[in-house]
């Protein structure tokens, strides 16, 4: 028991050690905090049948999301508890063929172009498209390190600044 309090500790501090690097973002994380990004660590990890050692994967996205347009102090411990969850949710989807770094430059990405922040979109529309692909034996992925890559996946039609213009236009003249 000893050990595991131990280890718990330096956890702890670990991701106390992040507020160093994202105190500049305006994001902090309190002692209670961490105690709840390590229990919930431990609930995401069981649902999603994954066993990790270490610090895990939070430390990695704090650093990765820390300066996002769409997190603020407020909800910052809330979206770094569902990133967690998503990211071991799509590491098991992807049947872990995506490096962690490859995972979370395509989540943050997403997040701030496609998703504008918003994580509902994130998990089941960018990272569902994404990880059929990747079952299907996509791999151009690994050139970029996850980046620059769900333009060629995506279905969607997105913006078109020049179609605005023209109907802009259309509407300017009647």
């Amino acid at each position: 028991m000893e050990w595991l309090d131990s280890m718990k500790q330096m956890q702890v501090q670990k991701l106390l050690d992040t507020n160093v690097y994202t105190e500049q973002y305006g994001l902090q994380l309190s002692a209670k905090d961490t105690e709840l990004l390590l229990q919930e660590r431990t609930a995401a990890l069981k649902d999603a049948r994954r066993v990790e050692f270490g610090e895990g994967i939070i430390t990695e996205i704090i650093r990765v999301f820390c300066d996002s347009e769409y997190i603020t102090q407020d909800d910052y411990v809330e979206y770094l508890i569902r990133l967690q969850e998503i990211f071991y949710l799509y590491k098991n989807e992807m049947e872990d063929e995506i490096t962690d770094a490859e995972l979370l430059n395509f989540m943050k990405e997403q997040f701030e172009t496609v998703c504008y922040g918003d994580l509902d979109y994130l998990e089941t529309t960018c990272l569902e498209v994404f990880s059929q692909a990747v079952r299907a034996g996509y791999r151009e992925y690994r050139k970029t390190d996850g980046k620059h890559i769900y333009a060629r996946l995506d279905e969607v039609k997105r913006w078109d600044r020049e179609l605005y213009m023209e109907v802009l236009k259309e509407l300017c003249w009647r």
